[in-house]
């Protein structure tokens, strides 16, 4: 039966025009067939004979109820809550009648709603910063600033923070595409480790350490030295840095200024790490170096002892190339003026000169000549821009007319030898960039060039041998491989 239907009922599909027909078309048959035999009433003796009929024919059972069909049973027990629905939604009959034809309209999907992506905005480090005011300036709140700071000096030095590196931020973004809360800070400390502080599931952050893995390779270079050791080093695409520590370890016994001569040699062999492409990203030690004059050749190779853990560089007998004191604090320098007596260039008579000058270009760095605490950084009359270092109850050394001082090299402030502490200049009574150069023993200067200094340590007894021991592997190494005059820089 229609009623039994199940419509899915749209009233905009039902009309006027229809409901009007539909009625018509119901009074047109009532009309025409008139009342049904049931409904029209029997003649007495038709009622008497049906009566007497009944009477003796037995009458019919009911079916018994599992002669039901479940469906309609069904059926029958869903029809009055449908009916229910339907009377509170102002449907007819009429209605079903019409929306029994109708086809099911397909139900629309609810768009998938994507969560948030976190937001990432990277900062530069200025002068001067702080990393709490990179987070503050950056719009971060103080306490969450706070929070994340404390879990990152568990694994890096805030004071170690460099001008100009990058440090990214991550936010948690809202459905808005804003910003929300910092969920994690992190910076490349180097260029095989990262570090950075991640918010948790308990809204703390936890400190964060990445720290990658690369192939060694060692390179051996070499070449002639044409003007300067430095020069010569970088026209054989030499790093920065490796030619730095050449000129801090033969400092100790070479007077780059009276002893490199054209036509000389130097070879250094240094640690390289390469990555899974085979790139070089960046040095490690020197592992040996040789400077050649006049056919007498001097090596010097790395090694740590055993008693005390301090890695050296020793020649084939054993003896430290360290001294006290380097000979030379700046290197490409030329000797201008020697210590003694002379005209002053600026007060125009003769007056001691109680050191000696090397003249440089402007912005040459100048490294401490030994290991100890600074004494003096500052303005000092005509010296100009001056330091001072104590290195031990003996001697002392000064450094003057600088263009300026490194930042941090202050008063109190230890220093290891051939560390930068400040930059070739020609501030107070000066007439170009020079370093004015001083060595002071028991409180009186002294002529840097003549000076003696005490040596470094020897090897004895079973040091000795556990080090001619390893010498010999490390030869061997060495010579397996090729002399480079022109290195790929990892720079």
């Amino acid at each position: 039966m229609l009623f039994n239907q199940r419509p899915s009922f749209n009233p905009a599909h039902i009309t006027l025009g229809g409901v009007v027909c539909a009625s018509l078309l119901s009074l047109a048959a009532f009309i025409l067939t008139g009342p049904t035999a049931e409904s029209r009433p029997a003649p007495a003796d038709t009622v008497a004979a049906q009566d007497s009929q009944a009477a003796e024919t037995p009458r019919a059972e009911s079916p018994p109820p599992a002669a039901v069909e479940p469906a309609a049973t069904e059926v029958a027990k869903a029809e009055p809550k449908k009916e229910e629905l339907e009377a509170k939604a102002g449907w007819s009959w009429l209605t079903r009648v019409a929306r029994a034809n109708v086809p099911d309209e397909p139900t629309a999907e609810l768009p998938t709603v994507a969560a948030p992506s976190p937001m990432q905005h990277t900062v530069t480090v200025r002068s001067g910063d702080t990393l709490m005011e990179v987070l503050t300036g950056a719009g971060i709140p103080r306490k969450d600033g706070h929070q994340a700071v404390t879990a990152l000096t568990e694994v890096f030095d805030p004071r170690d923070l460099q001008v100009g590196q990058e440090i990214t931020l991550e936010f948690e973004g809202d459905a808005d595409g804003m910003a929300g809360r910092l969920m994690s800070v992190n910076l490349r400390e180097s260029v095989d480790r990262d570090v950075g502080a991640t918010r948790n599931a308990e809204g703390a952050f936890d400190p964060l350490e990445v720290v990658r893995e690369f192939k060694l390779n060692p390179v051996r270079a070499g070449g002639v030295i044409a003007d300067s050791l430095y020069v010569s080093a970088k026209r054989a695409a030499v790093p920065d840095r490796i030619i730095l520590d050449l000129i801090r370890m033969l400092s100790f016994s070479v007077d780059f200024q009276r002893e490199i001569q054209p036509g000389d040699r130097f070879e250094v062999t240094f640690e390289r790490y390469f990555d899974d492409e085979g790139r070089a990203v960046k040095e490690g030690q020197i592992l040996a170096a040789s400077l050649t004059q006049k056919d007498e050749t001097t090596t010097y190779y790395l090694y740590e002892p055993k008693d005390d853990g301090i890695a050296d560089y020793f020649d084939e007998k054993g003896r430290s190339v360290k001294k006290t004191l380097m000979r030379t604090p700046v290197d490409g320098a030329r000797l201008t003026s020697r210590f003694g007596k002379r005209r002053h260039p600026i007060l125009g008579y003769t007056r001691m000169h109680r050191g000696v000058d090397f003249g440089a270009p402007t912005g040459t760095p100048i490294m401490a000549a030994g290991d100890g605490v600074i004494e003096k950084a500052g303005w000092h009359g005509g010296y100009g821009r001056y330091v001072r270092i104590r290195h031990n109850g003996t001697y002392k050394t000064a450094y003057a007319h600088m263009r300026r001082i490194k930042r941090g090299i202050k008063p109190g402030k230890r220093v290891k030898q051939g560390q930068i502490i400040g930059y070739v200049g020609s501030s107070g009574r000066s007439t170009g960039p020079h370093l004015h150069y001083e060595v002071i023993v028991n409180g009186r200067q002294a002529n840097p060039l003549a000076v003696k200094l005490p040596t470094g340590r020897r090897l004895k007894g079973k040091e000795l041998a556990r080090f001619q021991e390893q010498l010999g592997v490390l030869k061997e190494q060495i010579a397996a491989i090729p002399v480079q005059t022109e290195v790929a820089s990892a720079e």
